[in-house]
């Protein structure tokens, strides 16, 4: 900004948006001073630098606006964890088929962790059928399996996301 540009010439626009082209840097401060504006690099790792004459605290806070707005309409997709034992009786399950289906729909990933107790860890393939049955019932929804089911320690663990 102003006297901090060390390019010796640059692209110049005027405060009214037209373009000089090339001029020397001192000649376009002489211009921002006498329009009481300033002298701002819009873009500084072109070929001469890009130059603009504004004004800097509007500028500033145009920019920090659209960023404040930018940010606004993210969405940050969190992961949603769904716990259950493979005993699990019919209504449990539909309860959480539900559940992950809303999860999947409001935009968030959804982690299923199938819990195994001390002699559970013998029957661990029943886990993996669960988690098996899980991938087969909601086939049909919007959604994808990003990570196969997988033995985790004590857990057989399964991850949705949306597509």
């Amino acid at each position: 900004m102003n006297e901090r540009i060390r390019a010796r010439e640059v692209r110049l626009i005027d405060e009214n948006g037209v373009n000089h082209g090339v001029i020397e840097t001192s000649k376009a401060l002489k211009m921002a001073y006498d329009a009481d504006l300033d002298l701002v690099l819009i873009s500084p790792n072109q070929v001469p630098p890009v130059a603009k004459i504004l004004n800097y605290g509007k500028y500033k806070y145009e920019q920090e606006k659209k960023a404040k707005e930018a940010k606004k309409k993210q969405h940050t997709v969190e992961i949603k964890e769904v716990k259950i034992r493979y005993k699990i009786d019919t209504h449990d399950y539909q309860v959480r088929i539900k559940s992950i289906q809303k999860f999947i729909a409001q935009g968030n990933k959804v982690k299923v962790v199938i819990m195994m107790r001390g002699r559970e860890m013998q029957h661990s393939n029943l886990a993996f059928d669960l988690a098996n049955r899980f991938i087969e019932d909601l086939k049909d929804q919007p959604l994808a399996v990003e990570k196969k089911p997988m033995l985790e320690g004590r857990n057989v663990t399964l991850y949705f996301a949306p597509q």
